[in-house]
């Protein structure tokens, strides 16, 4: 069931207000069967690989609490392994088995084994590194073992988060099953707000965008350079409303009944710097890296080579679990190369804004690093969006080359007053520009109006700041946000991006 579909919107409010109805020990039996029946909207026979994900590490848990020192890693190895098993299977066997495929050709060898007819469960990724951080936690001996075996479904199936995250840890999330949650009508229209937020981001900005930038990236080759700048740019604020506007909806879904979910995006195209950056994006899904792979590893308490090692391995096993692609690993191994290089050369570059006097002017010296660090992930977001490595080097040698063709007749352009005489403004844009003249005003309005918020944001969260204003402003600012979602809103239940990781 989609967030953004007609089915949703009776959905949510039928099971919310039956939740307050019903006496506290029955609540959670009605979120386990809520979320279900939220899950069976897709595939139905599905919800039976998650329910084998759930029983493995739910006596895997068990047995680990239970168990000695030694037989403790054991299970923790065999919950893993079965665990991540079920994963590979659906995701990643036909990627694997596509490139074995390959190179027994390259060799002239035989190669028989044929692809899975199979279809990717929505949300595989997400509840099984929810459920494997359970049994991680319990293994070190941080969260106790759930052993109401209905309560732990409902961790790992709560509907909330349960296709796209935020990745709880146990810790959180557990507990507030047993919390009795009465009606509070602070909290509940505070939900609301953000849930609307959250859906204006989705369906009136990352909707509208995705219109321009599907039309573009799936036929690259007929696409100038600057129309490919213009749909990379779009692209790096659709990804952003589309999954930030998921979380929204599910961080006030679980605040309506009481519920409270980890923070998953924190303003992060204001960044400055990568290794900031991812803070603040996607920051369940950092942090499960960070504290199950990465510290694992050794983290930066080991030599620097292994460190660079320990930092590089773990983005690009990030990208791996973005998708079974090439493009997604590129993507990874990307930005963990980003993090390299920018603990490399940090030094050279304090003397270089040094020497060129930026430290003398910080605000300035914080718009180029936010800028840069902006231009690092739009170009990093070419891999990801791409069909395939050769769309996206195709892509990436046809930016460069109308920008290097712009900055050779920036003097002419400088000149004459006119910015037509450059290539980079070619006839493939000034027709794409007349054919969507329209949309892309628009969406430029919504992004200058979504960076104002987002800067505005520093004072605290929209929702706190609206509310210290004058009862006029507030219900005039409820009303504009739903006259935009009515008006502006692109409603043909698209599926969050996210879904199919």
């Amino acid at each position: 069931m989609l967030f953004n579909s007609f089915s949703f919107l009776f959905f949510f409010p039928f099971v919310t207000g039956l939740y307050f109805l019903l006496p506290h020990k029955y609540r959670w039996l009605l979120l386990l069967t809520a979320s279900c029946i939220f899950y069976m909207a897709f595939i139905p026979e599905y919800i039976l690989i998650l329910f084998i994900t759930i029983l493995i590490d739910y006596f895997a848990g068990i047995y680990i609490e239970k168990s000695t020192d030694s037989k403790k890693k054991k299970y923790l190895i065999i919950s893993i392994i079965s665990t991540c098993l079920v994963l590979f299977v659906f995701k990643y066997f036909n990627f694997f088995n596509l490139n074995f495929a390959k190179l027994a050709r390259v060799l002239d060898l035989n190669y028989p084994i044929d692809v899975l007819k199979i279809i990717l469960p929505i949300g595989l990724s997400f509840h099984t590194f929810q459920s494997l951080s359970y049994v991680i936690e319990v293994y070190r001996g941080n969260q106790k073992v759930e052993k109401n075996f209905g309560i732990y479904s409902l961790y790992v199936m709560f509907y909330p988060q349960l296709v796209a995250g935020p990745i709880e840890r146990p810790q959180n999330l557990l507990p507030q099953f047993y919390q009795k949650h009465t009606f509070d009508y602070k909290r509940v229209t505070d939900g609301l707000k953000l849930m609307a937020w959250g859906m204006f981001k989705k369906v009136v900005i990352a909707d509208r965008l995705a219109i321009l930038v599907n039309q573009i990236y799936d036929t690259p080759g007929e696409h100038s350079g600057a129309v490919l700048f213009l749909a990379t740019f779009f692209f790096a604020f659709q990804i952003y409303c589309d999954f930030s506007g998921y979380s929204d909806i599910a961080l006030g879904a679980a605040q309506v009944m009481g519920f409270k979910l980890m923070r998953n995006f924190n303003r992060p195209y204001l960044s400055k710097s990568i290794s900031e950056f991812w803070k603040r994006w996607h920051i369940s899904l950092s942090s499960w890296f960070r504290d199950y792979m990465y510290i694992s590893l050794g983290g930066n308490r080991v030599v620097k080579w292994r460190w660079y090692y320990n930092l590089f391995i773990t983005f690009t096993i990030s990208g791996l679990w973005h998708g079974a692609n090439w493009t997604f690993i590129i993507w990874g191994a990307l930005n963990g190369f980003y993090l390299v290089f920018a603990i490399l050369t940090d030094n050279t570059k304090m003397k270089i804004a040094k020497f060129i006097g930026l430290h003398k002017i910080p605000k300035a010296n914080i718009v180029l690093n936010v800028l840069f660090t902006f231009a690092l992930t739009c170009f990093a977001w070419i891999f990801f969006r791409a069909r395939s490595l050769s769309d996206a080097f195709l892509i990436i040698k046809k930016i460069f080359i109308s920008l290097f063709e712009f900055i050779i007749n920036l003097k002419n352009i400088i000149l004459k007053s006119s910015i037509i005489t450059s290539n980079f403004i070619s006839s493939d844009f000034i027709s794409f520009w007349n054919t969507n003249s329209k949309s892309i005003i628009i969406s430029f309005i919504l992004l200058i109006f979504l960076t104002i918020i987002q800067i505005y944001q520093r004072r605290g969260s929209l929702i706190q700041i609206i509310s210290e204003k004058s009862l006029l402003f507030r219900w005039s600012s409820y009303f504009i946000l739903v006259f935009a979602i009515y008006y502006l809103g692109v409603f043909d239940n698209t599926a969050f991006i996210y879904f199919q990781f």
